[in-house]
């Protein structure tokens, strides 16, 4: 009889204490209720991305994993999902009303409605969907299977036209976003972050490395040690070397810019300073060359492979042609012949042509060889430069790894000033100590005296030389043991 008069329009009060009355205050507070769920799932599930569902469901807790594959495949339908709660939250807002003004008077039925519908329906659910939204609709989203399928006829072609208008919300940082989002979670920034400095610098510096070239991470030409391929490896230029404490030597020919090879150090340890071997008589290495606008992931890749860690940074003026990949047959020969000590077989960028050779028939005679990846090579081969390319700068794999860390890589042999304390480390110091020492001396002496053979030995000591050692030796034996020879 009520539903009756209901559809009919007549709006008489159910008397307080009958069976419709209750049915009419159940289904009002059911209605509320209902609102309140879909207003919150509406902020809790749209404010779940599906990139954090996707993280959480790889690297969340055993139970965050299981609530985010609940949550994901209805996630996935954004507008679907939005339409559908949307619709069933204006529904139980447009239906509340009527019932309770079946109950109570007009002016109480708007108070009643206003203030259930803010609390309830609003405030309430929003903030705890807001705070455990993932748990919340993890456990409600059977219900939200059902109201998607009930509201399947109007909800979907809303969704479908929406996400042509709108397209798909990916959610995606970028990269801009990301150094933000991890600055954001570091402890300095006294937001409860737990990210340390060096884990934020070092992630900061990955995302920008891909935007920081050669030319950026090199050290200029200018400001590199480097050899004359005519000089000669006495003791001023071993000094030199020990006290720029390098592991590898760019060698150039003529001009320091026109680099042609480079020199590892530990090569030198069976060589003599006594004997001045000519640094061209030395194995020489390939340097790998890239353009100054190589970017430092690419540069960090080659050097990945073990050819070199040591590269020249050209000024590419005209367009180059890359060199093919290298064979398996040419690679297993390469590695037969060079045990545990890989070189670079090719430079990075393979030139078309060389218009200048430099010319070293002078030490054609010298019993060394090139080593290059296939076997020796002529001169000619070896220190072929094309004039075009002009060389600005060494990048090494430590230049990558600074910029990387986006610190300076201090070593026992770098010269370091401080610039709160003003110290000054000079560790090169062993190398001048060396050079001063007396056994170098002495031998400096011999050979000043005596010459060298035509086979490259020292002659014979006289009577009174060997007196002068033999005094010079007793009078150093309280010399430290790096002093002696």
């Amino acid at each position: 009889m009520h539903v009756l008069n209901v559809v009919s329009g007549h709006t008489e009060s159910i008397p307080f204490g009958t069976l419709w009355w209750f049915i009419y205050a159940g289904f009002s507070g059911f209605l509320v209720l209902f609102a309140g769920i879909m207003s919150g799932l509406t902020l809790g599930l749209m404010s779940l991305s599906v990139v954090d569902l996707e993280i959480l469901q790889s690297s969340g807790t055993p139970s965050e994993k299981m609530q985010a594959a609940k949550i994901l495949p209805v996630v996935q339908k954004q507008h679907q999902l939005l339409v559908t709660l949307l619709l069933c939250n204006a529904v139980a807002m447009e239906a509340l009303p009527i019932y309770l003004d079946r109950i109570f008077n007009e002016y109480v039925a708007i108070i009643l409605s206003v203030t259930f519908v803010l609390f309830f329906g609003e405030v309430i659910p929003q903030a705890i969907c807001t705070r455990y939204g993932l748990a919340v609709g993890s456990n409600v989203i059977w219900l939200v299977r059902i109201l998607m399928t009930i509201c399947y006829p109007i909800a979907y072609p809303i969704g479908k036209i929406l996400d042509h208008l709108l397209g798909h919300n990916e959610a995606l940082f970028r990269r801009a976003q990301l150094k933000a989002l991890v600055s954001i979670h570091g402890k300095e920034a006294g937001k409860g972050g737990e990210l340390t400095h060096d884990e934020t610098t070092i992630i900061s510096g990955a995302l920008d490395l891909t935007e920081k070239t050669a030319q950026e991470a090199m050290t200029p030409i200018e400001s590199t040690f480097s050899l004359d391929v005519n000089s000669k490896l006495d003791w001023e230029v071993m000094g030199k070397i020990l006290a720029r404490g390098h592991s590898r030597v760019p060698v150039y020919s003529g001009h320091p810019k026109n680099i042609i090879g480079l020199l590892l150090v530990k090569n030198l340890l069976t060589v003599r300073p006594e004997t001045e071997t000519p640094v061209s008589a030395v194995s020489i290495r390939r340097v790998p060359r890239v353009p100054s606008d190589m970017p430092l992931y690419d540069i960090l890749n080659e050097f990945q492979k073990g050819g070199s860690h040591m590269a020249a940074v050209i000024n590419v003026r005209r367009k180059c042609k890359m060199i093919p990949a290298i064979s398996e047959v040419q690679k297993s020969e390469e590695d037969k012949s060079n045990v545990g000590d890989s070189q670079l077989t090719t430079p990075l960028l393979m030139i078309q042509k060389s218009e200048i050779v430099v010319d070293i028939d002078q030490h054609s005679n010298s019993p060394y060889t090139y080593q290059t990846s296939s076997g020796e090579a002529t001169t000619s081969d070896l220190f072929s430069v094309n004039a075009e390319d002009e060389v600005i700068g060494i990048i090494t794999l430590e230049d990558v790894f600074e910029e990387l860390l986006q610190e300076e890589i201090v070593d026992e042999t770098d010269e370091f000033v401080d610039v709160h304390k003003r110290i000054r480390v000079v560790a090169a110091a062993a190398a001048s100590s060396m050079a001063r020492s007396p056994s170098i001396r002495r031998l400096t002496a011999l050979k000043a005296a005596g010459g060298q053979t035509k086979q490259g030995g020292t002659p014979r000591r006289s009577t009174e030389d060997e007196n002068n050692v033999s005094r010079s030796q007793g009078n150093s034996a309280e010399e430290p043991p790096e002093n002696r020879r």
